[in-house]
C-alpha cells in the first residue's frame, strides 16, 4: 500500500511509501492507477530531459548567432545588455581554457615518444 494525495477531481498529486501531511487516500501498490501515474511521470521526466538537452544545444546556437551578427557588423557587442556580454565573455574564456586543456592532453611531454 502507498499513501497518496488527490486533488479535488480525484487525480493523484503525490505518492509516498510512508504517511505524510496532506495525504487523503491510500492505493494498492499493484494497481493500474499507480502504474499509469508512474509511467506518466517517467514520460514527463523523459521529455523534460530532452528539453533540457535541447536548451543546452540552443545556448551554443545563440552564441554562434550573436558572434556572426557581431562579425558582420549587424550589431555591436556593446549593444547587448551588460549581463549578456558578461555571460558571453565568461563562456568564451571557459571554452578557450578547455581547448587549451584538451590540447595539453594530446601534446607529448618532453622526453616521451609515441
Amino acid at each position: 500500500m502507498v499513501y497518496v494525495q488527490r486533488d479535488g477531481q480525484g487525480r493523484l498529486l503525490r505518492v509516498e511509501k510512508e504517511p505524510f501531511d496532506g495525504m487523503n487516500d491510500t492505493l494498492a501498490v499493484q494497481s493500474e492507477e499507480l502504474d499509469a501515474w508512474i509511467n506518466a511521470r517517467l514520460e514527463v521526466n523523459s521529455k523534460l530531459d530532452l528539453l533540457q538537452q535541447s536548451d543546452l544545444e540552443m545556448v551554443r546556437v545563440l552564441e554562434d548567432v550573436v558572434n556572426l551578427l557581431v562579425e558582420r557588423g549587424v550589431i555591436s557587442f556593446t549593444d547587448l545588455p551588460e549581463a549578456a556580454r558578461i555571460k558571453l565573455d565568461q563562456r568564451a574564456v571557459a571554452r578557450a581554457e578547455l581547448e587549451g586543456l584538451a590540447d595539453s592532453l594530446t601534446d607529448t611531454p618532453p622526453g616521451l615518444t609515441n
